[in-house]
């Protein structure tokens, strides 16, 4: 068989399944049930079963796409499609388990910045495709949300850049994982702490969850960009949040665990690779699932200052300590 088609079977297979679209689908439900079943409990309800997200999306999936007379049809319909394929694309970045990211370079953070951003504006450029003032309403409360977290996310990266890099700045994740596997997990570098609070309360503004949840707002302005939504394309969108829990834990996981492993075949590869790495996430859901529970939603000029000052705050301190040597 000629190269350059294994070398398209070996690209597909990373991009449709591990460790892209699949993979982070069928994670990404996972954490949303058990995000919905512990958000539940803690609020004395049952609550139902962690496996309802997948039930929820084959629904929607079957259900008729009914289409606003004043949308635009074609951006209505691919700009979920396209938040979905940069989440896929993104899991190829992150070298997990103790093996080399897929699509690694020597610019990896740079590149996932600018792929985190894509999902937000799939939402804003669908919901301006659906000619609803509701939507307007949502869509700009979305770029507020945006531009808010981007500012401490830049910062968070420049930080643990510039402690792996020590003189200079490495922005690859694979060098990021390994100097960790040497030294230690970056979580567990005092310095590092503050930004990695600082990712940590990133992650609820980028999946849009309570008390960040400012650009739906469901109570308020009924879904906001996603009100003229239905059947499939919705289906999409909520797939696309639940694909952003997954993405942002593998994140956190690769930048302050070091991708997790803990020895080599495949006991390792299940034992010390998957399954901590299944626990790390739990537990990062866990976080937000805990200021779901606690805390009401903010108003966007409350969102934008405290992403401004306390989050940001955290991880200048972080950048500032590491820039000195500490």
């Amino acid at each position: 068989m000629p190269d350059f088609i294994l070398t398209f079977l070996k690209t597909a297979l990373h991009v449709l399944i591990f460790p892209g679209l699949l993979f982070v689908a069928i994670g990404g439900l996972l954490l949303a049930g058990i995000d919905r079943k512990v958000l539940a409990r803690m609020q004395r309800r049952i609550g139902p079963p962690i496996v309802q997200p997948f039930f929820d999306f084959f629904k929607l999936m079957g259900k008729e796409t009914i289409i606003p007379n004043a949308a635009r049809p074609a951006i209505y319909k691919a700009a979920p499609l396209i938040g979905t394929a940069s989440l896929a694309i993104m899991m190829l970045f992150f070298p997990l388990f103790g093996h080399q990211a897929a699509w690694g370079s020597t610019a990896d953070l740079i590149v996932i910045l600018y792929l985190m951003t894509i999902p937000a504006v799939a939402i804003i450029v669908g919901g301006s495709a659906s000619g609803s003032p509701f939507a307007g309403i949502g869509i700009s409360r979305e770029m507020v949300t945006m531009m808010a977290y981007e500012l401490p996310l830049v910062l968070v990266f420049l930080a643990a850049a510039k402690k792996v890099g020590g003189t200079s700045l490495v922005f690859s994740l694979d060098s990021i994982t390994a100097w960790q596997q040497a030294n230690g997990c970056l979580l567990f570098h005092w310095a590092m702490i503050p930004a990695a609070l600082a990712l940590l309360l990133v992650i609820p503004a980028e999946v849009g969850t309570q008390p960040f949840d400012v650009a739906e707002a469901e109570t308020e302005i009924c879904e906001g960009p996603l009100i003229e939504y239905s059947g499939a394309p919705l289906a999409m969108y909520k797939l696309n949040t639940a694909m952003k829990m997954f993405v942002m834990t593998a994140l956190f996981t690769v930048l302050f665990l070091g991708g997790i492993n803990l020895g080599g075949g495949v006991l390792g590869w299940v034992l010390g690779g998957l399954l901590l790495f299944a626990i790390c996430a739990v537990l990062t859901i866990l976080c937000m699932t805990l200021i779901h529970a606690v805390t009401a939603r903010l108003k966007v000029e409350h969102l934008f200052k405290f992403y401004w000052t306390v989050v940001a705050g955290l991880a200048l301190v972080s950048l500032v300590l590491v820039w000195f040597g500490l």
